[in-house]
Formats: structure tokens, sequence, C-alpha cells
């Protein structure tokens, strides 16, 4: 694994312990279909929640959040709708898109940002 790839895993874990910290149950991560890939999908009080999670390093590039555009929630929701068909259908909750941001500072812990219904 090169050096992006693991600056990802490294976020995506930090994601899946705040999704679970805030009551989340994790179903898959890095879902894959010939579509695209899901980061993370959990229920949340019974809705099915897509997570996107992006990472970054302090002072790098923009913001993780501001990675996430229109385009990408677009293919979220198709890449959703793909994971529903092979699960049988949506949660009595409904579905919803959320994004976590992750940015790692020279030191200390990581800075997490998690927005429900982004989309």
């Amino acid at each position: 694994m090169n050096a992006r790839g693991a600056l990802g895993r490294y976020g995506e874990d930090v994601a899946v312990r705040t999704l679970t910290e805030a009551g989340m149950t994790v179903l898959e991560r890095n879902w894959r279909c010939r579509d695209g890939e899901i980061d993370i999908v959990a229920l949340d009080a019974g809705a099915l929640v897509v997570c996107e999670v992006k990472t970054r390093r302090e002072g790098g590039y923009e913001h993780p959040m501001a990675a996430v555009r229109p385009d990408k929630t677009e293919r979220l929701r198709w890449l959703a709708e793909r994971w529903l068909e092979r699960r049988g259908g949506p949660p009595p909750g409904g579905v919803r898109i959320d994004v976590v941001g992750v940015v790692l500072p020279r030191r200390g812990a990581p800075v997490v940002e998690h927005v429900r219904g982004v989309a």
C-alpha cells in the first residue's frame, strides 16, 4: 500500500470509530461494484447511511469536506441504489448520505467532522 492509500485507510479507521461511538452499526467497509466504491455502509436508528470519508493532512490541499461536490453525492446516491438492489431494498428509516472529514495535524489527535444528510 502506498502512502496515499495508508492515509485513506487510517482516515476510514478513524471514521469507523467515530460512527460507532455515535451509536451507528457499521455493516460494510469499502463495498465495491463495477460502478464504484462506498467507503462505509452503516445503520443509524433504522436509516441506512452511505458514508464518504475524506482525509487530508493539515496545511495541505483543500479541507476534506470541500472535496465532496455535487457530482460525488450523485455518484453516492447511484451506488446506494446498487447496494440496496443487492440487499433487498431500503430499510424503514430510509437512506442518508453522510460525509466524514478527517484532518491530521502535525501533532496531536485527528480532527474529525461528521456531516449528516449531505444529499
